[in-house]
């Protein structure tokens, strides 16, 4: 059985060693990077069971990153290999405050050949949750149709479905397009998980309750909404809405990864059995422990750290 089955584009991440633009920089490690592949190194590391659907190009990059995620325990049942197309490329620059200036090589990757053909043999009776972000549905028709039929398929099985719209503007052809296509995709959700600001962009207004009521209209039974040094704020249907408070943290070295540490924190405590205002401060606690350590997941804590790590800000 596995606990969480996910949908991403992994890329090959080169980061710049010394301060400076990218334009400047002539040094860079290699990792990998991905909303997703952070979510699953995370729960990983956490002691859960994790699936992860891709497509990969056949080539140095693609085979680095299908080792990276042995590494991290990461399943790859559902990751295959493309002769014709090339794995997606990031680039990151070093910066002492502030968010780190980004540049993105994945138009026409092996990634956003991803279709519906490629995922038929997922069986959702051996799936507890399916986690979905609002960043594949941008990169291709194929790969929006993908994730609208896993959706579905993980609904009609009784699935346990999580959505994150994590927006990614830049990668949609217009924002009319990018807000039909994740309002729908939360309405097979049971749980949404957007930011103050998303709330702003995709339904019109960054209050608390009217996000909540949004998505609850939209048929979900849980929105947690995440708001910064706020903490992030609870709405169970039919419940009223409870603050959970965020973590101080004495230096925020890089916010990159602070919300997949945050879904992270949510997906444990859901498969723990915690009640949601437990998983928005394991969610908390998480998003803290990213933004004090520079990289994608680097922050990303073992079940041993987190429990001492809460136990010591209680």
């Amino acid at each position: 059985m596995t606990d969480v089955l996910l949908l991403g584009e992994p890329m090959g991440l080169f980061s710049a060693t010394e301060y400076g633009s990218l334009k400047e920089a002539t040094s860079f490690n290699k990792s990998v990077a991905g909303a997703e592949i952070n979510v699953g190194i995370g729960l990983s590391r956490l002691g859960h069971t994790v699936q992860y659907i891709s497509k990969l190009g056949k080539d140095p990059i693609g085979e680095y990153i299908y080792e990276a995620l042995e590494k991290e325990k990461i399943g790859t049942d559902y990751v295959t290999f493309d002769e014709d197309h090339q794995t997606g490329l990031m680039l990151k620059n070093k910066v002492k405050d502030d968010d780190p200036d980004t540049a993105y090589y994945r138009k026409g990757s092996a990634f956003s050949t991803l279709s519906v053909e490629d995922i038929d043999q997922i069986d959702f009776d051996q799936i507890k949750v399916l986690h979905v972000t609002g960043i594949p549905p941008a990169l291709s028709a194929s790969v929006r149709e993908v994730t609208e039929h896993l959706m579905i398929k993980a609904r009609e099985a009784g699935t346990f479905i999580t959505f994150d719209p994590n927006l990614r503007p830049a990668l949609w052809a217009s924002t009319d397009e990018m807000l039909e296509v994740l309002n729908t995709l939360a309405t097979y959700a049971d749980v949404v998980l957007p930011g103050i600001s998303e709330g702003e962009t995709l339904m019109g207004s960054s209050e608390i309750e009217d996000i909540a009521r949004f998505y609850h209209e939209k048929g979900a039974k849980v929105v947690i909404t995440k708001s910064g040094s706020q903490g992030a704020f609870v709405s169970e249907k039919g419940h009223e809405t409870v603050n959970v408070p965020g973590f101080k943290v004495k230096e925020v070295i890089d916010t990159v990864g602070a919300g997949d540490g945050f879904a992270v924190g949510i997906l444990h405590a859901y498969l723990e059995g915690l009640s949601w205002k437990e998983a928005a401060k394991h969610a908390n606690a998480i998003g803290s422990l990213q933004v004090q350590h520079a990289g994608d997941n680097e922050g990303l804590p073992t079940k041993e750290a987190l429990t001492t790590y809460l136990n010591d800000h209680c």
